[in-house]
C-alpha cells in the first residue's frame, strides 16, 4: 500500500500502539498480542486498542482490497472503502472502542455445490469486512499458536496439500482404515452461546466479545427482509474460518487426548485406525462427543468407516497399495471432465483461440491444486481425451466438405484419404482417428499452448 493510501485513512486518528498478527500471506514476527497472550483473560483486556492500531488496520485494508469481492447490503464497493474510512474513521473508531459498533446484516448469496445442493453464503458490507479482518489478525496471533498440529484449514503457512500428505503418511504407517466424519451444515449450526463462552476463556476485553456476538447475530438480508440469526457463523465473513477452528479445536484436543492419528481441514475430519472394528468404535464414540459436547450433528449419510481408497479427502483419494499413492478422487475427475466438456463444446460459437485460452486458464488452476497426483496414467488418459475434444472442435469449425478436405491435404493427409474422411459423418469418431491426428498432431496442439497436464503442475 502506498503512502497516499495510508494518509487517506486519516493517520492522526489511528492509535500509536504497534502490533502485527501473522496472516497466510505474510507471517511476520510474533505480534504484541501473541507475546502477552495467555490462558487467562486478564492479559487481554485491551484487545480493541490492538485492533485499532494503525499498522493492523493498514494491513486489514490492504487485505480487503486485494480480495475485492461483491458489495454487501449497502452497495458500497471495495473501491469506495478508502474514501469512506477517510471521512468516517473517527466515528467508526469511537464505536469500536466503546463496544457499540452495530454490524449490518449480511447479503444472502446462493451458489451451487459441486456435489449438488446449494451453499448459502453471507456477504458482509466492505466496512464490516474491514473490521472483521482487523479483528481476525489480532485473534489469529492469540489462537493459532495453540491450535492442534493436526489442523490445516484456514491457518497461516498451512494448506490442503499438507493435510493430504499427512493423511498419506498415516496410511503408509499401517493405519489403513479411515473414520471419515462429515459435520452436517456445520457453519449453520454453531451454537452462539457455547462459542462465546469459549472465547471468553481467552478474551478479557468485553467490548471485543460484544462486537463478535453482534457479528454472529447481525442477521441475513434475503429478498429484502432481514432474518436474525441465533446460531451459525455465516460463510463469507472474514472471521468465520477462525471461529470455526476455535469451535473444532475442542474436537482436536479430544482426539489428541485419545491418541488418535487424524487430519482435519475445516469441518472435514479424517481419523486413521488399524482395523474396521476399531473404526466403528471410534465413529460411535466421537459422534457422541460431537453431539453431546459440541452440540453439532454428524451427517450419517456422508460419514463412513472405510478404506481410504474408497473415500475422498479434499478432492483427493489414495491407491489401495502397501505404499499408497495420492490420486485424484473419481468425483473430482468427473467434475473436471464436465467443465472441459463445457469449455470445448463445439456449439458454443466462439473462436478457437478464445476457447483454447479459456481451457488453458482452467487447466492451469486445476492442476495447480491437483499437482500432488501420483498416478500419471490418469493424467496421460486425460491429456489424450482433451486433445480429442480440441480436434473435434476444430473439425466442426472447418464446416464444409470442401474446406475439410482442403485443410487435411494442406496438413499432409493423402488426397484420397482426405476426401474420404471429409465426407464421413460422426464428428467424435473422426476426431479420434489417425487422419485428424496426422493433420493436427500433438506438437501442433502444444504450439497452441495445450501442454500436457503434468507440465501445468510444475508451472
Amino acid at each position: 500500500m502506498n503512502d497516499a493510501q495510508q494518509k487517506s485513512l486519516g493517520e492522526d486518528s489511528w492509535t500509536a500502539r504497534r502490533g502485527e498478527a501473522p496472516t497466510a500471506e505474510q507471517r511476520e514476527t510474533v505480534s504484541l498480542i501473541a507475546k502477552c497472550a495467555s490462558e487467562r483473560p486478564t492479559g487481554t483486556m485491551m484487545l480493541m486498542e490492538a485492533v485499532c492500531e494503525k499498522e493492523n488496520l493498514t494491513k486489514a485494508l490492504k487485505r480487503v482490497q486485494t480480495k475485492d469481492g461483491s458489495p454487501g447490503v449497502d452497495g458500497m464497493t471495495v473501491g469506495e472503502l478508502t474514501g469512506h474510512l477517510k471521512a468516517n474513521w473517527l466515528t467508526i473508531k469511537g464505536k469500536l472502542l466503546s463496544g457499540t459498533h452495530k454490524p449490518s446484516p449480511v447479503k444472502r448469496v446462493e451458489i451451487p455445490k459441486r456435489d449438488g445442493g446449494i451453499r448459502k453464503l453471507g456477504i458482509p458490507t466492505v466496512v464490516d469486512r474491514f473490521i472483521q479482518q482487523a479483528i481476525l489478525q489480532v485473534l489469529q496471533g492469540m489462537y493459532d499458536q495453540t491450535f492442534s498440529e493436526h489442523s490445516y484449514g484456514f491457518r497461516p503457512q498451512r494448506s490442503a496439500h499438507q493435510a493430504v500428505l499427512q493423511a498419506q503418511k498415516h496410511i503408509s504407517e499401517g493405519y489403513t482404515t479411515v473414520v471419515d466424519i462429515d459435520l452436517e451444515k456445520f457453519f449453520d449450526k454453531v451454537n452462539h452461546d457455547r462459542l462465546m463462552s469459549t472465547l471468553a476463556k481467552r478474551i478479557g476485553d468485553k467490548r471485543l466479545l460484544k462486537i463478535i456476538r453482534a457479528y454472529l447475530n447481525a442477521g441475513v438480508m434475503e429478498d429484502g427482509l432481514v432474518r436474525f440469526t441465533e446460531e451459525g457463523t455465516p460463510q463469507g465473513g472474514n472471521l468465520s474460518p477462525l471461529l470455526s477452528n476455535i469451535v473444532l479445536d475442542e474436537l482436536d484436543k479430544e482426539l489428541e487426548r485419545r491418541g488418535h492419528r487424524f487430519v482435519r481441514y475445516a469441518d472435514d475430519c479424517n481419523i486413521y485406525v488399524k482395523s474396521a472394528r476399531a473404526g466403528e468404535r471410534v465413529m460411535k464414540s466421537i459422534t457422541r462427543f460431537i453431539t453431546d459436547k459440541l452440540k453439532l450433528k454428524v451427517n450419517q449419510g456422508k460419514s463412513a468407516v472405510d478404506k481410504p481408497s474408497m473415500r475422498k479427502f479434499l478432492g483427493y483419494s489414495f491407491t489401495n497399495e502397501a505404499k499408497p499413492r495420492i490420486r485424484i478422487s473419481p468425483k473430482s475427475l468427473q467434475r473436471f471432465k464436465e467443465r472441459i466438456r463445457e469449455i470445448t463444446n463445439r456449439n458454443r460459437g466462439m473462436s478457437l483461440i478464445r476457447m483454447v485460452r479459456e481451457l488453458i486458464e482452467y487447466v492451469r488452476g486445476w492442476m495447480g491444486y491437483y499437482r500432488l497426483c501420483q498416478t500419471p496414467s490418469i493424467l496421460t488418459s486425460l491429456d489424450s481425451w482433451i486433445r480429442r475434444r480440441i480436434r473435434c472442435f476444430i473439425w466442426k469449425q472447418w464446416k464444409t466438405f470442401a474446406n475439410r478436405a482442403k485443410e487435411l491435404i494442406k496438413r499432409g493427409v493423402w488426397e484420397k484419404t482426405a476426401y474420404t474422411v471429409a465426407c464421413t459423418s460422426g464428428l467424435w469418431a473422426i476426431s479420434g482417428g489417425r487422419c485428424l491426428q496426422t493433420a493436427l498432431p500433438n506438437l501442433h496442439l502444444i504450439s497452441m499452448g495445450v501442454l500436457p497436464l503434468a507440465s501445468f503442475a510444475r508451472v
